[in-house]
């Protein structure tokens, strides 16, 4: 008889979006005269800049012509598109070869399908609160999850353990859900934590565009031996607003090894069994990205939603609530008032000002009594929504 993967009974009955999504849609039904404002689901609002428009309708263009159209495209990407992507570490001061860059159909997939290079009895730390993601692939391919707590007392920026081992490790900086972002003697304490065990870091970079401070890394390469213990994964999804176009890349190091085995080879291999390749349309745009006019267009996008940022701050600020983020991130953790629970202040604030955000509970157990907003919102509506904050929260 068939056996299923029986793991996915230890999941939770619903992804946590998807339950925003679907309280957030019964409430619409019963209120249809209503305004939601939407803060939770870090989706962007502002449209791709224009030199990534042209570059589409150019490619759209080039598969209506003989001579121009395009099939099948390379499995790890497009040559020019992964120049273009080592070129813009070099920003950072990190060199890296076109051949260590592979090109994905977005960061999310990347998570899941990286995991293929990773013997099923590895064990796996992950910082909490933390991207679901991270647990839930693990938990689909029968892993031993350890769950590193975090607090405000250490900023939710936890140091590597003393007492604990892991091959796998989950790092975010800057951090989704909590925003906040590791310094470079941070990071080196984890890199030496990963090269002294022989453990492989999977460090999610989606939101290094909104860095300020110089004191806090673009990149884990900016590390010394990262290359010996590191997989990137990034995204164009907050960086271009390319979350309804998708696209990702994720760089694995050539330095990179374990028991004689290269990760980046196998890496290499795995795209040339797992995929086709993103489509000539995409990649194109997003080669656009990369560009001096691209890089400068997006930067534009990327002002509103700081902007975005800093008005909800002012909010809090106003309000008395603590919360960290926001700063070097799109994203806004802070501690619910009155000792209120996430679910019980969603509520609240769905119920008594159409203003919805993420409760921090669904992003683990450190996560109880905390909630995430998202900067990635219309301009007014954030502005309106802050009003209603501070309204109902003074």
């Amino acid at each position: 008889m068939l056996k299923p993967n029986m793991h996915y009974t230890e999941l939770k009955d619903s992804y946590l979006f998807n339950t925003i999504y679907r309280k957030t849609a019964e409430y619409q039904k019963a209120h249809p005269e209503a305004k939601i404002y939407r803060m939770g689901v870090g989706d962007v609002s502002r449209p791709l800049c224009q030199t990534v428009i042209q570059a589409l309708h150019q490619a759209v263009e080039d598969q209506a012509s003989m001579r121009n159209f395009h099939g099948y495209m390379p499995e790890s990407g497009a040559p020019e598109l992964r120049r273009a992507v080592s070129e813009y570490y070099k920003r950072f001061g990190v060199h890296l070869g076109a051949d260590e860059v592979f090109v994905s159909s977005g960061a999310c997939d990347d998570l899941g399908d990286i995991l293929e290079l990773f013997d099923q009895d590895n064990t796996v730390l992950v910082i909490e609160p933390a991207y679901p993601e991270y647990v839930d692939t693990n938990i689909l391919a029968g892993r031993k999850v350890l769950h590193l707590e975090t607090g405000a007392d250490n900023g939710f920026l936890p140091l590597p353990p003393a007492d604990r081992k892991a091959d796998i490790i989950y790092l975010c900086s800057p951090n989704n859900p909590t925003g906040a972002a590791y310094d470079r003697e941070q990071l080196k304490a984890w890199v030496d934590y990963a090269n002294g065990q022989g453990a492989v870091i999977l460090f999610d970079a989606a939101y290094e565009v909104f860095i300020e401070d110089p004191a806090i890394p673009h990149s884990i390469f900016e590390i010394e031996g990262a290359k010996t213990c590191a997989i990137e994964i990034c995204s164009l999804s907050k960086t271009a607003g390319f979350t309804g176009t998708r696209l990702g890349y994720t760089v694995v190091p050539r330095l990179l090894e374990r028991m004689g085995v290269n990760f980046n080879t196998m890496w290499a291999r795995n795209r040339e069994t797992r995929t086709n390749g993103v489509s000539y349309i995409l990649q194109k745009g997003a080669a656009a990205v990369f560009t001096p006019e691209g890089l400068e267009q997006i930067q534009r996008n990327i002002a509103v939603y700081k902007e975005n940022a800093r008005v909800l701050m002012a909010a809090f600020d106003r309000v008395g609530i603590w919360y960290c983020g926001g700063k070097n991130s799109p994203y806004i953790w802070l501690k619910c008032p009155e000792g209120m629970g996430g679910w019980e202040f969603f509520d609240y604030l769905l119920n008594e000002i159409q203003v919805v955000g993420i409760p921090g509970e669904g992003f683990g157990e450190c996560g109880k009594g905390y909630f995430r907003f998202s900067a990635f919102g219309d301009p007014d509506d954030t502005k309106e929504a802050a009003d209603r904050l501070c309204k109902l929260l003074r």
